[in-house]
């Protein structure tokens, strides 16, 4: 299926159902980020049961200390 993830095309593998499956696909578990599917903000816990579909809009923004 394909998506737009940050601005972009993005066509995710078949196995990859869910925003966790496509954290982990990404191999951004373990940063700090937050993510908006379809504009709404996602909470952390809803990421397993939050299926993906074809045509949806998801933006990762990771957050980056400093001064």
């Amino acid at each position: 299926m394909k998506i737009q993830l940050n601005g972009k095309p993005y066509q995710v593998p078949s196995e990859v159902q869910t925003i966790e499956q496509l954290v982990i696909q990404l191999k951004i578990e373990e940063r700090v980020f937050v993510i908006e599917h379809n504009r709404n903000i996602l909470q952390r816990e809803d990421y397993p049961q939050t299926l993906l579909s074809s045509g949806d809009i998801i933006e990762i923004v990771h957050f980056v200390g400093g001064g």
